[in-house]
């Protein structure tokens, strides 16, 4: 499903850039960079068949970089959120039945980043809690990850993480074990050696859960692009998974035009494939995008007005419940945002969402935060 917290391994890749180190640590720390935001999130749920839930809250992030000495630097980054207004449905006599955001906000503060890093012109190490999104491992995680751009055209990631977490301004989760004690490897490289086009193959391995392996080619100019995207996993405990997706992509006089298919595995899905993260799915939810037999058609339009960067998306997921019985989700998103300033920036989210499936899940969202970025 779309993540909204996370930060782009490109971005990973150009703040490990080498840049002209300080001459002490005193003048490493005197010259690093703070960054962070400031932010106010609401969300309201109209559920035409269970409890409606609405949350308004506060975030503050803060993140301190130093500059380089000797090719190290470190990083500290810190979120904190408070629930400002919680809507809680009490009619049930039983308060276990009660809906509350205690696991969204699991923690009021936490600290997020906390990296060691060590960069030269051809290769970056950096050890510690970090952002990661690659194609199936994201969020906020406890991990080393190391990157090497000596060979022209091409960016090899390797890593390893053992701990994860999904942290932003509209959650806050705990750190938690990866695959147990045992953690996952990565290995994604990414080339550009044609232009217009993108080669991005990768291996993920989880010990005794599985392992999986994938490739991505895009191909994209001003005018149009497509996508061509295939894993497939090799598991431990229960039969192969598997996912494929095929997109278009259309650019006309500032609309923005996209459709594709997405498609599973017919007896387990994507098996252990999306475990720690994934970018496949473009719904704001989509709750069956990747369960056995899913096949997910979708399309969307956007176009930017006076500032305002308009999108809308809409898809519809057939998917396997058991028995050969199909059932069928059908999900709408309308976005918008709009920059006030290069600091000041607000979003809105309109989220129409049916699942025919027995538990006949039917409910409209509202999400929409305003956010000031330094």
């Amino acid at each position: 499903m779309r993540k909204i917290s996370l930060v782009t391994s490109a971005v990973l890749l150009s703040s490990t850039m080498v840049m002209a180190d300080s001459n002490s640590i005193k003048e490493a720390f005197a010259n690093g960079k703070t960054s962070g935001d400031v932010t106010v999130y609401g969300e309201s749920i109209d559920n035409k068949n269970a409890k409606d839930t609405g949350l308004a809250s506060g975030s503050i992030g803060l993140n301190y970089e130093t500059d380089a000495f000797k090719g190290f630097s470190a990083s500290l980054g810190f979120r904190a959120n408070h629930k400002f207004q919680e809507v809680v449905d009490t009619s049930d006599v039983d308060p276990a039945n009660h809906y509350t955001y205690d696991n969204t906000f699991a923690n009021s503060s936490i600290m997020n980043v906390a990296a060691v890093k060590y960069a030269t012109d051809a290769y970056f190490i950096s050890v510690g809690r970090q952002a990661i999104d690659l194609e199936w491992l994201g969020d906020f995680n406890e991990a080393v990850v190391a990157g090497i751009t000596a060979v022209p055209n091409t960016t090899i990631i390797v890593g390893y993480t053992d701990r994860q977490a999904e942290i932003g301004f509209d959650v806050v989760e705990d750190f938690t074990d990866v695959n147990g004690s045992k953690g996952a490897y990565v290995v994604d490289v990414k080339n550009t050696s044609v232009e217009n086009l993108e080669l991005n193959p990768y291996f993920y391995s989880a010990p005794d859960v599985a392992d999986f392996y994938g490739l991505k080619v895009s191909y994209d100019t001003d005018m149009y692009g497509a996508t061509a995207h295939y894993a497939k996993s090799s598991e431990d405990t229960q039969e192969d998974g598997d996912i494929y997706n095929l997109e278009g992509r259309l650019n006309v006089v500032g609309i923005s035009f996209a459709a594709g298919y997405i498609g599973t595995d017919k007896t387990v899905g994507t098996g252990s494939i999306d475990a720690f993260g994934d970018n496949i799915s473009p719904f704001e939810d989509g709750n069956h995008t990747y369960d056995p037999d899913a096949k997910t058609f979708y399309g969307s339009i956007g176009y930017e007005i006076v500032g305002v960067e308009l999108t809308a998306l809409y898809g519809q997921t057939k998917y396997d419940v058991g028995a050969g019985v199909k059932e069928k989700e059908n999900e709408l998103n309308l976005i918008a945002g709009y920059s006030f300033t290069e600091e000041l920036s607000a979003a809105i989210t309109y989220v129409d969402y049916n699942d025919k499936s027995a538990g006949d899940a039917d409910y409209d969202k509202v999400l929409a935060n305003i956010s000031y970025a330094f």
